[in-house]
């Protein structure tokens, strides 16, 4: 079992190493200029892809960069440099731009299939540590993520140089949304299977509970209230006098009642507990208005109302956030 001190000393180096990578993004924070904002445009201004590019730790970054990007708007895809240059360059086409990494930006791979980007046409925004390298020197675009040491303890793997790449295709890409007014609404339908997608793009009508619904009459007793809300396993029942809707009452009214007028519970009728007015939403409502109306109104379930006011089911917030 590990001693305070030793327990002391490897919270140590992880701290120097967080302390390390975030001198290295504040750095290439200060640089960030007119290059990143010619980038920015490049990529705007195509009419095709993204296509991301680069070898080992910088490959696996352009991967994240690359999902990132389709994400958020900017259709992009990556594509490796090795496979490329045996016979996969047939993926770029003239309307696309290519984002290459190499933090040497002397990366061989990388540079053997520059001079085919540019006799197709393709602009190049390179991302590298070095601006006099070979790949910066032969880009239209230069992307500075150079850092003045690695978080590595023996200064060695690529630790703060890859921190500062995926910062700048972060940026990238929050810059790139943001000229395309990019929306929460967008974002949901790139991913319509997440919570918020569905939440955006489904309506209350999808997910509501529209049968056997636990509706009473306005003067149901007690003990058939009590029945109804256990039956119904909604945790409430909707008071209704034939189509109009009375109001409803919640298991908790149920027990606050008993607690108070223990000794005429039994006596009770629906219409004598239940909230007047309840909230109600019309079933072609997104998911995401009936959230906010619940959080508004601190409330978990919503009553689904047709035009004229009548019952068509009962949303939760158990049937939202799935």
């Amino acid at each position: 079992m590990m001693t305070d001190n030793e327990k002391a000393r490897i919270v140590e180096v992880a701290r120097r190493a967080v302390h390390t990578e975030m001198l290295a993004l504040q750095e290439m924070e200060q640089r960030l200029g007119d290059a990143f904002a010619e980038a920015v445009e490049t990529i705007l201004a195509c009419t095709g892809k993204c296509i991301v590019t680069g070898m080992g730790k910088s490959g696996l970054v352009g991967r994240k960069i690359a999902a990132t990007l389709a994400s958020t708007g900017t259709p992009s895809f990556f594509l490796h440099p090795g496979e490329a240059f045996h016979g996969d360059l047939g993926m770029i086409s003239k309307e696309d731009v290519v984002l290459a990494l190499s933090y040497s930006g002397e990366t061989d791979e990388i540079l053997k299939i520059v001079p085919f980007i540019h006799a197709n046409g393709n602009r190049l925004i390179s991302m590298t540590g070095k601006p006099d390298s070979a790949l910066a020197r032969n880009s239209d675009v230069h992307l500075d993520v150079g850092v003045r040491e690695e978080a590595c303890i023996l200064h060695l793997a690529p630790t703060s140089s890859t921190t500062a790449q995926i910062a700048m295709g972060d940026a990238l890409a929050v810059s790139l949304m943001q000229q395309r007014n990019f929306t929460s609404v967008d974002f949901a339908r790139l991913h319509p299977g997440g919570s918020l997608g569905r939440r955006l793009l489904m309506t209350v009508g999808n997910v509501m509970r529209d049968h056997d619904l636990p509706v009473v009459a306005p003067d149901c007793p007690a003990a058939e209230m009590i029945h109804a809300i256990s039956k119904g396993g909604l945790g409430l029942i909707v008071v209704c006098d034939g189509d109009r809707i009375e109001g409803i009452v919640t298991d908790g009214d149920i027990r606050r009642t008993m607690e108070r007028r223990r000794a005429e519970f039994f006596n009770i009728r629906a219409r004598d507990i239940a909230t007047l007015h309840p909230k109600t939403i019309a079933a072609d409502e997104k998911l995401i208005e009936a959230e906010k109306m619940m959080t508004r109104n601190k409330i978990t379930s919503l009553l689904v109302t047709d035009d004229d006011g009548r019952l068509q089911g009962v949303v939760q917030i158990y049937d939202i956030k799935l």
